[in-house]
């Protein structure tokens, strides 16, 4: 006897469950050579927190965003270390793809008019696509194809890989 094969519904169903799960909605598509197209689309506030967490500075509060075409721009207000003074945080994201993975690319971040040393802004450009990515994608054998940011939504479409795009049966 032969066993059957529920590989591709399965997968199915655990992409789709992850997804309402998350702070992410999906739209689910066959392509025609059978891999699957997973569109992801995250809201503001979902952004806003994914952001705020990838950022991983607890002197970092009142973070908001307000999603711009094509780009994200950040604002929040950053508690100095051992006073009650704060200053304002301000940066430009842009989001893109590179190689299958989301980019994140943050540009004229200052703390009260004065630039943020390189090496942060290195680490958050790392910390938010990595957040970010995890967040909309939910399968191993997916590749990031495209992200948009509009309409106060920033969404991003993933190939996922099955047997049958892969050259094997269902």
């Amino acid at each position: 006897m032969k066993p059957i094969r529920l590989t591709t519904p399965i997968l199915i169903l655990i992409t789709l469950a992850s997804l309402l799960l998350s702070a992410c909605q999906a739209t689910i598509s066959r392509n025609p050579d059978g891999s699957l197209r997973v569109e992801t689309s995250m809201t503001g506030t979902a952004l806003q927190s994914e952001i705020q967490a990838a950022l991983s500075d607890p002197l970092i509060q009142s973070l908001t965003i307000d999603l711009q075409t094509g780009y994200i721009l950040v604002s929040g207000v950053r508690k100095r270390l051992n006073s009650d003074q704060t200053d304002s945080l301000t940066f430009r994201l842009d989001l893109g793809v590179s190689g299958g993975h989301l980019t994140a690319l943050v540009s004229d971040a200052q703390v009260d008019g004065v630039p943020v040393e390189a090496a942060r802004v290195a680490l958050w450009n790392e910390r938010i696509a990595n957040r970010l990515e995890r967040a909309a994608q939910r399968h191993p054998n997916s590749t990031l194809q495209s992200v948009t940011v509009a309409n106060n939504v920033v969404t991003m479409v993933f190939r996922v890989e099955t047997a049958r795009s892969r050259g094997g049966s269902q």
